[in-house]
């Protein structure tokens, strides 16, 4: 098939959340397309879409449905042709897409840790008991109680700039936000520290771009072959199966990372009750092509060791 490049005259469209990070993540993923194939950037148009979870920024993400918030709309503009790309955080992507749909197309991940972030801390160690930690997720939220059980969990939702205003305002004596946005931000200056996975598991797929097209596409599926990244697809496979396996949500308080060493990959991950009053952990190797069937095993194992009662809050 001779591929038929677009052009500033008949632009392919990147559909995204208008938030300043998805922008620069939409920006990213248009230069590495404009340099793989020597067209003009404007041969890209960039087409903000306003979601669910963006439009309802004072309630849980629990109570409003989970990662779909983040992606609805995307997609059924994918769908409807009204976008010929779709570019996401990987971390706000549900495990399944709808169909005629498909996502296998990751640019390289960015660093995967947790930033802690406060004005007069260092650390969670130096908080007096009751001080408040702001954190939409559930995962962090658990995380933070587990070690830190005398610390109080406040909801802190909205985009990087909205979290730091609040932190400014003192909402909160500190929050968690991703090193990778921080960086494609170019706001790596507000990081008091960034937290090693060892301490702190981060988000299945925290770090990582996707990009979704239409399954029938094949000018969009050859444009793409030239940007992925094989490394972060084989990582995201052994996570995304582990998230799978565990039916994994923006309910689920659920952590997990995947690394390469030559032809090994190594899975740590990490199931929480949503209180912090407990958490159960593995770690293990496999061959890189048997990363996926790595993640379902560690997940059926874990669900095997929580028992009964253990997920409850699932329901």
């Amino acid at each position: 098939m001779r591929l038929k490049l677009p052009t500033p005259s008949a632009p392919m469209r990147l559909g995204t959340r208008g938030s300043p990070l998805a922008l620069a993540q939409a920006y990213e993923t248009r230069a590495r397309l404009s340099a793989a194939f020597d067209v003009p950037s404007e041969a890209f148009e960039i087409v903000v879409i306003k979601t669910t979870g963006d439009r309802i920024v004072d309630r849980p993400l629990k109570e409003l449905g989970g990662k779909g918030l983040f992606t609805r709309e995307i997609e059924q503009a994918l769908l409807q042709g009204g976008i010929d790309l779709a570019v996401h955080s990987m971390k706000d992507m549900p495990v399944l897409q709808p169909g005629g749909l498909l996502l296998d197309t990751y640019l390289p991940r960015e660093d995967v840790r947790d930033a802690f972030v406060a004005p007069h801390a260092t650390g969670l160690g130096d908080l007096e008991p009751g001080a408040k930690v702001g954190s939409s997720s559930l995962r962090r939220r658990a995380q933070v109680l587990v070690k830190y059980p005398h610390l109080e969990v406040v909801e802190f939702r909205g985009n990087v700039q909205t979290r730091l205003k609040k932190l400014n305002d003192e909402v909160a004596a500190c929050t968690f936000l991703a090193v990778a946005g921080l960086n494609r931000l170019g706001r790596s200056d507000v990081i008091t520290a960034a937290i090693e996975p060892e301490v702190m598991l981060p988000a299945v797929a925290q770090g990582a771009i996707g990009i979704e097209r239409r399954e029938d596409d094949q000018r969009a599926a050859a444009m793409l072959e030239a940007i992925h990244d094989t490394a972060t697809g084989q990582r995201l496979a052994a996570e995304r199966a582990f998230l799978t396996a565990l039916d994994g949500s923006c309910e689920t308080p659920i952590a997990g990372l995947a690394d390469l060493d030559g032809g090994t990959l190594r899975l740590r991950g990490e199931v929480l009750r949503p209180d912090g009053s407990e958490n159960l952990t593995d770690d293990r190797t496999a061959p890189i092509e048997d990363g996926a069937e790595l993640g379902r095993e560690m997940a059926h194992d874990l669900l095997d060791r929580a028992g009964p009662g253990f997920f409850d809050w699932r329901k």
